[in-house]
């Protein structure tokens, strides 16, 4: 078991869904409603699991959540997609924050390597 906090994986992580949360404010219009929450709850996964998976006595579960917090991060990267495509999010910021999703990803996808190493 580890600390978490110590993870510049979960460090980004969480920098990558503080970002999420700040775009997620200018989601003002009923209609953006649903994406935002989605999109928050997707952003707030990544982390999350990364956190718990730290905390499991096992590099095969930390492994396992590690996945999830994969398979969170895509499903982020797709509502920024929506969002943009919807004209929600500006092209600038989109390419921002998908610079900071693809960093963490490199990260996640490393960190499971060294795990089955």
């Amino acid at each position: 078991m580890q600390d978490y906090r110590n993870l510049k994986v979960w460090q980004k992580a969480h920098q990558l869904t503080l970002r999420a949360y700040a775009f997620s404010a200018t989601l003002r219009a009923p209609i953006a409603w649903p994406l935002r929450d989605q999109l928050i709850r997707a952003a707030i996964s990544i982390p999350s699991n990364i956190a718990e998976g730290a905390g499991r006595g096992t590099d095969r579960d930390f492994d396992r959540f590690l996945g999830y917090a994969l398979g969170s991060l895509n499903e982020l990267e797709y509502d920024l997609l929506l969002a943009h495509d919807l004209r929600f999010l500006q092209a600038d910021e989109h390419s921002q924050i998908c610079e900071q999703l693809v960093e963490v990803r490199r990260m996640l996808s490393g960190l499971k390597s060294q795990l089955k190493a």
